[in-house]
């Protein structure tokens, strides 16, 4: 069991676990077909084995027993169980589509119903029935309430409400106005922009994966990869100090991570060049500059010219640099934090004159 506890404090590592979580997603997509029967069902089956083997673990225990902790426990079983339940009826829809004469519904769902009283009334009772659940819950349970707020008496680790934990994560990575505003911004805007982004007519009302694999991949890697995981490393993997602990890993108030850290500037000019950093910002900072323009310059007419012709073609010129810039916004988040974990990199950009640091 030791052995198998430093194995998942490991896996457990961010520069481990995002990469992983991101290759699952896409394998999951890959190879949909087992995922949506008996290989998803098996991995339900092994994954309740292995957290209720993980409760004998102390430091486990109390980190999931936390009354916080239980309501993101059941987000996350539910957010997996209904991302399995989205796949599997797009495959079956899929399979459908495929069939000589098959309409896309089910044979059970042919029939169709009025919305009053039919889906209303069975709205009512599961609101009943959630409403009734927390109440329950909430006489049981203890709320978590600390004592007063004293402003000499820092909470150690000090965190936000669960969710909003991927965005404390992401400060550790990045600027705080990029990973409070610029960031969360870009995420409500790319939404709102998605119908005038997506032109595909096929997949409305239904599910479907073959019809529509890009949209659901972006969507699922961006959904799960880049929100889900941060706010399970920030609620159970990020202790006192802002450390990170695995979780069979007790958490130390004493331990306090190294931070050197070095801007991309300082990367070329002292490790590689081994020479000052000149005191002129533009000269400075040309390498940050040179590298934005290739990814945000070159990028969309690389795109354009590889996988996404086809979506450079039914966009337009306007909307398709609006769409691969977004995507490439969405992209640099693991990739910058790829660079922090390999080559300790803080910023790419550093201009603290005009505080912009990118």
């Amino acid at each position: 069991m030791d052995a198998l506890r430093s194995l998942a404090n490991l896996l457990a590592l961010p520069q481990v676990l995002l990469p992983a979580a991101g290759a699952v997603v896409l394998a999951v997509l890959r190879w949909r077909w087992p995922w949506t029967r008996r290989a998803g069902l098996g991995l339900a089956a092994v994954s309740l084995v292995a957290f209720g083997a993980s409760l004998g673990s102390a430091p486990f225990r109390h980190r999931v027993s936390q009354p916080d902790n239980v309501a993101i426990l059941v987000m996350l079983a539910s957010t997996c169980f209904f991302v399995w339940l989205g796949l599997k009826q797009a495959c079956e829809n899929d399979e459908r589509i495929d069939g000589v004469g098959e309409p896309v519904e089910a044979p059970e769902y042919r029939e169709h119903v009025l919305s009053w009283p039919h889906l209303v009334s069975l709205e009512l009772i599961f609101i009943v029935g959630c409403t009734a659940a927390v109440l329950v819950w909430s006489l049981l349970a203890p709320a978590p309430l600390e004592e007063p707020a004293n402003p000499a008496v820092t909470s150690n680790p000090a965190k936000a409400p669960w969710y909003f934990l991927g965005l404390q994560e992401m400060l550790v990575y990045f600027d705080p106005w990029i990973a409070g505003v610029l960031l969360p911004g870009l995420v409500v805007f790319g939404l709102c922009a998605i119908p005038y982004l997506d032109p595909n007519p096929r997949g409305s009302g239904y599910y479907t994966l073959r019809q529509r694999p890009f949209a659901i991949a972006v969507f699922l890697f961006g959904f799960l990869v880049l929100w889900v995981v941060p706010i399970v490393i920030g609620t159970f993997l990020r202790g006192p100090n802002w450390s990170f602990f695995g979780p069979f890993e007790a958490w130390d108030v004493l331990r306090l991570d190294a931070a050197s850290t070095l801007d991309l500037s300082e990367l070329v000019y002292v490790r590689l060049l081994g020479t000052a950093t000149p005191t002129c910002w533009l000269w400075r900072e040309v390498w940050g500059l040179a590298l934005l323009a290739v990814w945000f310059g070159l990028g969309p007419v690389l795109l354009g010219r590889g996988p996404l012709r086809g979506h450079r073609r039914e966009l337009g010129s306007f909307r398709y640099h609006l769409f691969v810039f977004l995507l490439l916004a969405m992209a640099g988040v693991p990739v910058k934090m790829l660079l922090r974990w390999v080559l300790d990199l803080k910023y790419v950009l550093a201009l603290p004159e005009i505080s912009l640091s990118i």
